[in-house]
Formats: C-alpha cells, structure tokens, sequence
C-alpha cells in the first residue's frame, strides 16, 4: 500500500488529460475509439452523437452526451441515480462511519470535512457534545444514509442531481488520484478520504443533503457547471487542505437550486459519486450491493 500510495498519481493524471486533449487525425479516429468501445463495452447507440469522426479528440469521447430519451427520469421515487455506475454500498450511515466497499470504512468527517457554518446552510443550531453525524441531523427522529455508485471507464461519464434540492456549499479536496476500482478499495482504508475531491452540500425536503465527486487515476478533472471557479488536479496542493466556497451571498439567499435530473457535472474518465443525506427512518432503498445503474433510476424513496 505504500508503495503504491508513492506513485505520482496526479502528474501521471495531468499527463493522461494532455493526452486525451491532442487532436487525432480523422484516418485514427474510428480505431482508436473502436478499440476503447470494444475493451470497455460502451453502447454508442445511446450517444447523441454515433459517427466516431465526430470526436476530436479522446477527452470529447469519454465526455460524449446521451440521445435525451436514454435515460427517461424516474418520477415516482424522490431519488434517483445520479449516474451511470456499479452500486458498491448503501444504507444507513452509523457510528460516522461509512463503508466504501463491504467491510472497509471510512471517517464521515474527514470525508466531508469540519462542519459548515449554519449560516450557509440554515440548519438549527446543534448542541456542541453531539458526534459529527448527529450535528448534520436536522430533524428529529431522521437518519442519515448513504450511497456510493462506482463509475467504470466506458460508463457515461456526466453526472446529474439526483432530487430537488438546493447547493448551498462547496468544499474542495486536493488529494491523491488512486484508483477507486472496487478491487482496490478493499485494500486501502479510508480511500475516499485520500483522493481529491468536491463535496455539494446543501438542503432538501427532508433537512441535509450532499453530494461528492471523487476523483480518481487519470480522472484529475472533475466539473460542477455552475462552478465557474474550481480548479482541480492544479499542480501544488498542501497535504489535508481545502478550500470553501459559498453559493449563499447578499444577492443569491438561496444558493443553487438543482431540479432532479438536471446536469451537474462530469468526469474526464470515470469514478465515485457518494451521496450523503438525511431523510425519515422510513427511506428504503430499492437496490442490491454490486448491480449496474444508470441514471434516472431509482435509488430509493419513503
């Protein structure tokens, strides 16, 4: 594990992302890609855009957008998948830890970091004694859960809000890019915790809401659209830092709101989305640890 924790991940990363910006001949193009659709099993049928000449470059290919009626939006469940990925663990979060894979954990709080301030989020006040996980607990007799959904290389690489909530923080992890393949998530604990990331936090119905983009090997280059001024993968970084920004201002009370459904954001390659939100004791999830989802699905509803 420490052998592997010394590789230069992120210039290895930084490198990759210059490659795939490289513009390819029209003559390479379709090899190339067809090679990349044959060893990860990528459907073109579904993108918006089925002739391989089309993409300049490989970074276009992985960023490819879907014909709209690929994913229809499940209406009936109050959340649903956020992308396309593998379900690698979900349910209640407990004793602030969280699984990233069967029977390795994590630290919700050196997951998401200290507290935000309540005045970015509007959240009652919580009596100081409590753990981390109580404090991000709004409502009486509410639990918090969690969901991590594992993006493979020839997954559809954008991601969306997975309900109707509102973005009100953002705080953004620089870290390592290991990978997050679920093979090497059971062997390096608090993986999740290491790599660079962005945490969402924000509100819905039912009190707290978040949602966290995980990078990961080659995957430098995380994207939140209406985030004009993150920057990730950026060459220094100070090991356990981060950086915070608030979408609350004098202008804007509400923050960013997201309809369910709506595009959020996008990966370069492929990774780890990971929800944590509050909702009612009565939440169920309508899933099974390993299966394929994609987006539009349901995750779960009351």
């Amino acid at each position: 594990v420490a052998l592997y924790k010394s590789v230069p991940t992120r210039l290895l990363s930084r490198a990759w992302g210059r490659l795939n910006q490289v513009e390819l001949p029209t003559w390479l193009r379709k090899p190339v890609y067809s090679l990349y659709i044959w060893t990860f099993g990528v459907n073109m049928k579904e993108a918006a855009v089925e002739d391989l000449h089309h993409y300049r470059n490989l970074s276009e290919f992985f960023r490819r957008k879907l014909k709209p009626q690929a994913r229809p939006v499940c209406c009936v469940h109050s959340v649903i998948s956020p992308s396309d990925g593998k379900i690698l663990n979900f349910g209640q979060v407990k004793n602030c830890e969280v699984e990233q894979v069967k029977g390795v954990t994590y630290s919700l709080e050196s997951f998401l970091g200290p507290r935000i301030s309540t005045e970015d989020l509007r959240f009652s006040e919580v009596p100081p004694g409590n753990s981390f996980q109580q404090q991000l607990v709004t409502k009486e007799g509410n639990e918090l859960y969690h969901c991590v959904i594992y993006l493979a290389p020839g997954d559809y690489h954008c991601f969306h809000s997975p309900t109707d909530w509102r973005v009100s923080h953002r705080r953004h992890f620089p870290g390592s890019l290991m990978s997050v393949n679920p093979g090497v998530a059971r062997w390096i604990k608090e993986l999740f915790c290491h790599n660079e990331r962005v945490v969402l936090t924000g509100d819905w119905k039912h009190g707290f809401f978040s949602l966290t983009a995980v990078g990961a090997t080659n995957v430098g280059s995380i994207r939140i659209y209406f985030d004009q001024d993150l920057h990730t993968n950026s060459p220094r970084y100070s090991k356990g830092s981060y950086n915070d920004f608030s979408f609350i201002s004098n202008n804007n009370k509400e923050g960013i709101p997201m309809r369910k459904g709506e595009h959020l954001g996008e990966f370069n390659l492929g990774s780890t989305i990971v929800l944590i939100f509050e909702a009612p004791k009565d939440f169920k999830f309508h899933l099974k640890a390993g299966q394929k989802i994609r987006f539009g699905e349901a995750l779960g509803s009351l």
